[in-house]
């Protein structure tokens, strides 16, 4: 039988890997819950509550201090130009974006802190984000990929395993267009 702490350590695993990291430990989280040895809503909250934690601690660490920092590197600043322009101009959906923009969420956090988006703003809205990212990657990868993969063989564990490495290679072609549009900003 098991003792509380030994289930509890899967969920305080998830939410640590969640702040410093982000899908690769929570999509291996969803197969598991697919497989029936996660509970999904401990999941969905210890998910969430990492990804959270790990935005909102950039911000907090960037907040008053960045500009300062950047002043000493003038070319630095003047490639984050496009991106706190944009921040500036779409404030929540910036926000609402960083946890779906892999391989820019701590530039996105930073810039956030940089133009002084309010921190209730900031952590009400990453919150959000964070429950919104937690929630769609176990629907897609841990139920409704593999129900529909289970036509093909595939269902189960083995379905999520599949869904969830399609979704990590669909994070990181949407993380190259991501750096690709801050390096070639469209003037508009």
């Amino acid at each position: 039988m098991l003792t509380g702490s030994a289930v509890v350590l899967p969920y305080a695993a998830i939410l640590t890997a969640a702040i410093v990291e982000g899908e690769v430990a929570y999509i291996a989280a969803v197969t598991l819950v697919a497989r029936g040895q996660l509970n999904a809503f401990g999941v969905i909250a210890a998910g969430t509550l990492g990804a959270a934690i790990g935005d909102q601690a950039y911000f907090y660490v960037f907040r008053g201090r960045l500009p300062r920092w950047m002043a000493r590197y003038p070319a630095l600043e003047r490639k984050a130009a496009p991106l706190l322009d944009r921040v500036r101009r779409h404030e929540a959906f910036m926000v609402l974006l960083i946890r779906f923009a892999p391989g820019f969420r701590i530039a996105l956090a930073a810039a956030c802190a940089w133009v002084n988006v309010s921190p209730l703003k900031f952590s009400l809205l990453d919150l959000l984000s964070a429950s919104v990212w937690a929630v769609v990657l176990l629907l897609v990868v841990g139920l409704y990929g593999p129900a529909w993969l289970a036509q093909f063989g595939l269902g189960g564990w083995k379905g999520a395993l599949l869904v969830g490495l399609l979704v990590l290679g669909a994070f990181r072609v949407l993380a190259w267009f991501e750096r690709r549009a801050m390096d070639h900003p469209n003037p508009l």
